[in-house]
C-alpha cells in the first residue's frame, strides 16, 4: 500500500515556517512581505480563490491587498493599476486573477508585470529563467509538486520522471524544475505514441491533463510515486483527480490524494514566492 503525501499537512507546514521568516524578516528590514491580487469581473470561482488567497496572507502575517474591478474595466485601466503596484514600495508580488473578461489580453496583462514581482512566474522573463535554472520563483503548482516530493524523502536525482501534460503552467516547468533536480524527464500530451508504456517506465509519474480516473493500475510501475495534479468534478459532482486512486493506490510506493494533495500546496507556495520576492527587494535595497 502506498504512503499516502498529505497536502495539507506539508502545507501547514510550510505556512508555519513561512510565518516565522516573516517576522525576522520584518525585524530584519523594518517592513513586511506585500501581496497584490487584481481580480477583474465577477467569476464566483475565481472570487473564493482571491478569498483564500487573502486570508492565507494574513495568517501568514503579510501586508496583502485586494483591487476588485468590475467586469467592464478596460485594459488601459488594468494596465494603469498593474503600473501602480509595480512602482508601489509595499508590494512585492503582484498577481492578476485568471481568466479575465474576453475584451482583455491576458498576454498583454502579464508581460506588464514587473517580472521580480511576478509571483505566479509566468511572465517570459521568469519563463526563461526557469528554462536555464537560474531563478528566484517558480510556478505555484509545479513548485508545490517539488515540495511534496521532497518532504515525503524521496530523492528525485537520477529517477525516471514521466510528466503528462505540456500546459505552460503545469507541465512545462514542472519539467524544468524536475531537470533541474537531476532527475531524467519525460514530457507525454495527447499525441505521445503508447502512453501507457511511457507511464510504465515512471519512477516519478505526474498527471496533469484534467480527464479525471484516466491513469489505472495498468499505467503505473510497481513501487512508483504518484503525483496526481488534475481536479476534476466526477459524476455524482465529488472532486477527483487525473488518477485512478482506488486502483493506483496498492501498486504505488506514495500517491497524492484529490482533494488534499497537490491543491492546498498551491496558495503556500504563492506565499513563499512573495516571501522570495521581498527578500530579494530588501537586498537590493
Amino acid at each position: 500500500m502506498a504512503k499516502i503525501i498529505d497536502g495539507k499537512a506539508i502545507s501547514a507546514e510550510i505556512r508555519k515556517e513561512i510565518c516565522e521568516e516573516v517576522k525576522s524578516f520584518e525585524a530584519e528590514n523594518g517592513f513586511l512581505p506585500g501581496l497584490a491580487v487584481i481580480i477583474v469581473g465577477e467569476n464566483p470561482a475565481s472570487k473564493v480563490y482571491v478569498r483564500n488567497k487573502k486570508k492565507a496572507c494574513e495568517d501568514v502575517g503579510f501586508y496583502s491587498e485586494v483591487i476588485e474591478m468590475p467586469e467592464e474595466t478596460s485594459e488601459e485601466e488594468l494596465l494603469s493599476v498593474i503600473d501602480r503596484l509595480n512602482n508601489d514600495k509595499k508590494i512585492h508580488g503582484i498577481l492578476v486573477q485568471l481568466p479575465l473578461p474576453k475584451h482583455i489580453n491576458e498576454e498583454s496583462v502579464l508581460l506588464k508585470i514587473n517580472p521580480a514581482k511576478d509571483v505566479d512566474a509566468f511572465h517570459p522573463f521568469n519563463v526563461g529563467k526557469i528554462m536555464t535554472g537560474n531563478y528566484d520563483l517558480a510556478p505555484c503548482t509545479p513548485a508545490g509538486v517539488m515540495e511534496l516530493i521532497r518532504r515525503s524523502g524521496v530523492e528525485i536525482r537520477g529517477k525516471e520522471c514521466v510528466i503528462v501534460g505540456r500546459s505552460n503552467i503545469v507541465g512545462k516547468p514542472q519539467a524544468m524544475l524536475m531537470l533541474a533536480a537531476d532527475a531524467t524527464v519525460t514530457i507525454c500530451h495527447s499525441r505521445t505514441k503508447d502512453l501507457a508504456d511511457v507511464c510504465r517506465r515512471a519512477d516519478i509519474l505526474v498527471a496533469a491533463i484534467g480527464k479525471p480516473n484516466f491513469f489505472g493500475a495498468d499505467m503505473v510501475k510497481e513501487g512508483a510515486v504518484v503525483i496526481d495534479v488534475g481536479i476534476n468534478r466526477g459524476d455524482d459532482g465529488k472532486l477527483v483527480g487525473d488518477v485512478n486512486f482506488a486502483e493506483v493506490e496498492p501498486k504505488a510506493s506514495y500517491i497524492t490524494p484529490v482533494p488534499g494533495g497537490v491543491g492546498p500546496m498551491t496558495i503556500t507556495m504563492l506565499l513563499k514566492n512573495t516571501l522570495t520576492a521581498a527578500k530579494v527587494s530588501a537586498k537590493k535595497h
